[in-house]
């Protein structure tokens, strides 16, 4: 299964509760922090709710 590597390149300051939930369900805490995800629906579901706030690219 692929995985996705998820960068948060913008803060949470100012945003939705539900915004900053996600961002730290999907383990990431600062502005440049970067983690890697398996590829599930789960995941890219996060990530599309955020995804004003990362950048995603897919990891080998």
């Amino acid at each position: 299964m692929a995985r996705l590597k998820i960068t948060q390149t913008r803060s949470v300051i100012g945003t939705k509760q539900n915004h900053r939930d996600t961002l730290r369900t999907l383990g990431l805490k600062r502005v440049n922090d970067v983690a890697v995800r398996e590829a599930s629906d789960v995941v890219r579901g996060q990530v599309h709710t955020v995804r004003h706030l990362v950048t995603v690219e897919e990891v080998d």
